[in-house]
This record gives C-alpha cells, sequence and structure tokens, in this order.
C-alpha cells in the first residue's frame, strides 16, 4: 500500500509539474506592441471593433489589401509589402480575433462578419475600390467579399484559399474542437508552434527561430487563443460553388505545389468555378509562398497586377 501511494504521488508530481511547465498565460500587450508596431502601424475602429492596420507606399496608389490566414497576422505578409509599397498603396490588417487586433467584442467570427469588417475598413480609409489579396482563410474572405461586393474589387489574388469542406467536414455543420484544441488558452509552448506550423513550409529548414516566435507572441496575445476557439466553432462553410460562379474581378490563384494544408488539387476546383481565374504554380513552395520564397513568389502577382 505504501508502495502503491507513494507511486500515485509521484505521478501527481509529475503531472502538476508539467502543467506548470506547459502553461502559457497572455503576454502584456504592451509588450507585444514596443516589439512588433511600427511608425506605419494605426489603431482604425471600423463597424465595432479596433483593427491593427498596417499601411504604407503612396497614399493616390493603387491600393492592395491583404489578408492573412488562421493564426497568423499581418506579419506574413511583411516581405511582400516592402517590395510593393514603392508603387502601390500597400494595407494589411490583424483580422478580428488575431494578433493585436484581439478579440471582436461582438464575439461574431463569420464570413459575414469578417466581409462586413473589411467593408467598412476601406470606407474608414477611404478606399472605395482595391486589388483584394488573401491567403488561406483570408483567401475565403477574399473572394467571398469579391462577391459580396464586386464594384469594390478591381483584381483578386487568393493564395492556396480556403473555402471547400476537406475530407472529414461537411458543409452547414459546425466542426468538432479537438480536446486538444480546446487547452490552446492555456498553453502554448514553442515546440507545438513549431509542430504546427511545419507543414506550411515545403522546406522546415525556412521555417526559422524568428518566424515561430513571432507567430507564437502574436497567438499569446491577450484575448487572442480564445477567440482562435470560438472561431473554430463558428467554421460553418457553406458549398462556394455559386459565389465563386458570380465573381466579376480578374482572379490570380497562388498556389504553392507542395501545399502540406491545402492541396495543390483544390487549385482545380477554383478554376473550374471561377470565370475569370488563372494559375500561378508555385514548384518547390508550400501554404505561406509569400514567407518561404517572397520575391519569386510575388513574380507571378507582379506581372497580374500590371493595367
Amino acid at each position: 500500500m505504501r508502495v502503491l501511494v507513494i507511486a500515485v504521488c509521484v505521478v501527481l508530481i509529475l503531472l502538476i509539474g508539467t502543467a506548470i511547465w506547459l502553461y502559457t498565460p497572455d503576454a502584456s500587450r504592451a509588450a507585444l506592441e514596443a516589439r512588433y508596431l511600427t511608425p506605419a502601424d494605426s489603431t482604425v475602429e471600423a463597424a465595432g471593433i479596433r483593427l491593427h492596420v498596417r499601411d504604407t507606399g503612396p497614399r493616390d496608389a493603387p491600393v492592395l489589401i491583404m489578408l492573412h490566414g488562421f493564426g497568423d497576422s499581418l506579419e506574413t505578409f511583411e516581405a511582400w509589402a516592402g517590395l510593393l509599397s514603392p508603387h502601390y498603396r500597400v494595407v494589411r490588417y490583424d483580422l478580428p480575433g488575431f494578433g493585436l487586433t484581439g478579440p471582436d467584442p461582438t464575439g461574431d467570427y463569420s464570413d459575414a462578419r469578417g466581409v462586413a469588417v473589411l467593408s467598412a475598413l476601406m470606407d474608414r480609409l477611404g478606399v472605395p475600390r482595391a486589388v483584394i489579396m488573401g491567403n488561406s482563410m483570408g483567401g475565403r474572405l477574399a473572394w467571398q467579399f469579391a462577391a459580396a461586393a464586386p464594384g469594390r474589387v478591381d483584381k483578386l489574388v487568393l493564395i492556396s484559399p480556403d473555402g471547400f469542406a476537406s475530407p472529414g467536414f461537411a458543409y452547414g455543420k459546425a466542426p468538432d474542437v479537438p480536446l486538444m484544441m480546446r487547452a490552446l488558452p492555456y498553453t502554448l509552448p514553442g515546440f507545438m508552434v513549431r509542430a504546427s506550423l511545419a507543414p506550411a513550409f515545403a522546406d522546415p529548414k525556412l521555417l526559422t527561430d524568428a518566424m515561430v516566435t513571432r507567430y507564437r507572441d502574436l497567438m499569446i496575445a491577450p484575448g487572442v487563443r480564445q477567440a482562435i476557439i470560438d472561431r473554430l466553432r463558428q467554421s460553418i462553410l457553406q458549398d462556394p460553388e455559386p459565389a465563386l460562379r458570380s465573381i466579376k474581378a480578374p482572379t490570380l490563384l497562388l498556389w504553392g505545389e507542395q501545399d502540406g494544408m491545402i492541396p495543390f488539387a483544390n487549385s482545380a476546383d477554383y478554376l473550374r468555378d471561377i470565370p475569370n481565374a488563372k494559375l500561378a504554380a508555385l514548384p518547390g513552395l508550400g501554404h505561406v509562398p509569400q514567407e518561404e520564397s517572397p520575391e519569386r513568389s510575388l513574380a507571378p502577382v507582379l506581372a497580374f497586377l500590371q493595367p
């Protein structure tokens, strides 16, 4: 009996120690702002939420608006923005529930809410029309916006966009949030971040320690991890074909052939359904080509943007 009691105590101590070791509180907002804010950053109130916005380039130039993916932030487009800002006004923002924007006070993370927020932001910035670019989840928001507000979209750039149901998922049904995912608000060690990001890169060596740190920092911003869970619970996909078929804007599909998150084969679905779409395939690149190889992945976009 004594041996059993000692064994149970040892196990409890190990479990408690592991829980303490893995526990990850929210980071200080002041510390994150000191690390990530730039002179081009501002807070813009739109549709009842205060958005973290980065706005660079000439104010009288054509406008490009960039929408990041799930669990990401506006930082994912920093290299592209640096290359584009001499000739374009480049606007990117942390989508509601992510980064330094943080949770949406409405608690609504539906796609319809995302479209409304983007439209309101354009109004606040005095931007009647723009080229809309989106990666992954941001790609889904981009094509939904193009379908809902065709008069506001000059061109559309979809970077491995989300939208079609993957195996195991169904249209019109909220996904089950795995138990491990539900633990996210309480723990986020660096090794977990690296493991979740690795499939986004065709060459894992290009996922640097600095990238992992940045992703983790902005995921432990106040309230973001709970917002991620809330968004997952509200992620109810609808059959995208009717909306895609209604898109009028010229569309570029940019897709890494080694995408480990949304298969390159999905590009055929978009080419089939978007009336004026063309594909730029990127051999040897993955889900976030704007980070994995900024100059190479931007080349077809620059050609597409030409009048």
